[in-house]
Formats: C-alpha cells, structure tokens, sequence
C-alpha cells in the first residue's frame, strides 16, 4: 500500500495546503488594512474541487469508490475586486477576516484531525495491530 496514492491521503494533503495558503492570506490581508487601494485575496479550494468532483466520470464498482485523481490546481488565490465602503479604495474588513481566521483554524486542527487517524489505522495495519 502506498499511501502516497491514497486519495483520502491526496484530499486531506490538498485541504492543509489550501488551509496554510489561507492562513498566509489572510494574514496578508489583515496586514494590508491600512493601505490604500488594497483589495483583499481569498484562497479558492473548496468550490474548485467540488467542480473537480462533478468532472470525475470513470466506472465505478461500487458507489462508495471515489475515482478518479485530484488536479493539482485545486488551490488558488482570487481578489476581491468589489467596492469598498471605506474611502481610501481598501476593502478589507477586520473582523470578516477574523471569522475566516478562527473558521480556517477549525478546518485546518479538524484536517490534522483525518491525517493522524488515517496515519494511526495505516501503522495499525502494518504492525498487525500490536
């Protein structure tokens, strides 16, 4: 067994990939709040691989297979280009950014979560559950 192969194994890497670019982002953009013009970024993942998933057409033996491999372009980072309130041009808004923080905190401890339970069953299974 591979576990580099293993598509949960991929979904959880490309979530914590996504969840740290976020972080970066959103760090970005809370250090921007100050600057004129500045118009805020979003990291996109989570619309780009449920697009991903509506792609995926191979046969399946069974509906709980997933098949089919992930892109490697499910993250990527977008700016919000809408007006802003303030009259300096900067759209930055602290406290939706403080949200996103804490919500991208949750998801990336819960995604730590998946890896370290999936890890755990795959040691389990090698050393014959000793």
């Amino acid at each position: 067994m591979n576990i580099n192969n293993d598509s949960t194994m991929q979904l959880l890497k490309a979530g914590l990939d996504a969840s740290a670019l976020r972080g970066k982002v959103i760090a970005n953009n809370m250090s921007n709040i100050n600057t004129e013009d500045f118009k805020r970024s979003y990291v996109s993942f989570e619309e780009n691989l449920k697009s991903e998933i509506d792609k995926f057409s191979l046969k399946k033996t069974d509906d709980k297979h997933l098949s089919g491999t992930l892109s490697d372009s499910l993250v990527d980072i977008k700016v919000d280009n809408s007006t802003s309130m303030r009259s300096d041009g900067n759209n930055v808004d602290l406290d939706l950014e403080k949200v996103d923080q804490a919500a991208n905190s949750l998801m990336y401890n819960a995604l730590i979560t998946q890896a370290n339970s999936k890890l755990n069953m795959t040691k389990s299974v090698i050393s014959g559950g000793n």
